[in-house]
């Protein structure tokens, strides 16, 4: 998710916290929840709720696609992770309550990724940000990250899936679904999302920043869409993709931990970046989920141990300390 410079960061959370006016980080920050009724062996409701997402006030477009407000020169803008997360929600409520306004809106999300899918500099299919965002150096527009690749094919496929049921089948969907998978296979040099590490780990990384950063909580959510995709189209190489970040996973979630909180990326700064304490949340929901859709045991062991460190007050002190100390040195 993004981050911001210090000055930006401190105006913008007084702006949205103390002012009460709505800001991006109001869309961002719900409290994380995994969605039981999800399932590991058949397409259909997403793996995490995303209910106050689906709720989002606004502002919107006049389509209904919802625009975050950035504030200052950024402004409003449509941000593709936002709108996946937007209609994935309204999917699980649809599926939940047979509500149609619900089902439009999630299908409205869906036609906006068909729409907004484009072919970046090398020729792969992306969906952009088109506004500068501050992250170590500044992300030029446009610019595109794996988070946003994996999230919208988690919501294409299922809008196929619906459009499927109710016999009025579009393959716009799919095909949008196809195109942006293809991203998977390139290396992040070369257009797409996937990195290699020199121990031959795959990571898909949310920032596309050399070196890379390897930011959790995007990684783990791209690697829901290979899944996705898979069950969608049992395509062998999505599983075989998916596979390749589990193992990565579990070669590399000792580096996350700290003894007392996760970390939110591989900075490579002589100071860890410490999650935020929604983000450690975050991090536990989403290892829960790998581990019911893979059955490896490990992810609910550093579940339960991240866990305990949330209920030790010394431990949250600690992170709070660290994820000061980060901001004043690096932003």
């Amino acid at each position: 998710m993004p981050h911001l410079s210090r000055l930006h960061y401190y105006q913008r959370i007084f702006s949205a916290y103390l002012t009460g006016r709505n800001s991006h980080l109001t869309f961002w920050h719900e409290s994380p929840e995994e969605n039981l009724n999800a399932r590991s062996d058949e397409l259909g409701e997403y793996y995490m709720l995303f209910a106050q997402k689906a709720d989002y006030p606004g502002p919107f477009d006049s389509s209904g696609i919802p625009l975050l407000d950035y504030r200052g020169k950024i402004g409003r803008q449509y941000n593709p992770i936002a709108i996946a997360q937007y209609g994935l929600g309204n999917y699980n409520l649809f599926r939940r309550t047979g509500d149609q306004t619900r089902r439009e809106k999630f299908l409205k999300a869906a036609n906006w990724l068909c729409f907004s899918l484009e072919q970046n500099s090398s020729g792969v299919c992306v969906w952009n940000h088109h506004f500068d965002w501050e992250y170590r150096d500044t992300l030029r527009a446009p610019w595109y990250s794996a988070l946003a690749q994996g999230q919208g094919i988690s919501l294409l496929v299922r809008a196929h899936r619906e459009t499927s049921e109710s016999q009025h089948n579009d393959s716009q969907y799919l095909d949008a679904a196809q195109l942006a998978f293809g991203s998977f296979f390139k290396p992040a040099g070369e257009g797409g999302v996937a990195f290699t590490d020199k121990r031959g780990d795959l990571w898909f990384e949310e920032y596309i920043v050399s070196p890379p950063t390897h930011i959790l909580n995007g990684f783990i959510w791209a690697s829901w869409g290979l899944y996705d995709y898979f069950l969608a189209t049992q395509d062998r190489s999505a599983k075989d993709l998916f596979a390749r970040s589990v193992q990565t996973l579990l070669h590399n979630l000792d580096r996350y931990d700290l003894g007392f909180w996760s970390l939110y990326e591989q900075s490579g700064t002589r100071l860890p970046m410490v999650a935020s304490r929604f983000y450690h949340q975050l991090h536990i929901v989403q290892l829960r989920v790998m581990r019911r859709l893979t059955g490896k045991e490990e992810f609910s062991q550093v579940a339960d141990r991240w866990e305990s460190y949330g209920r030790s007050r010394t431990k949250r002190t600690r992170a709070l300390c660290y994820k000061s100390a980060f901001k004043l040195c690096y932003y």
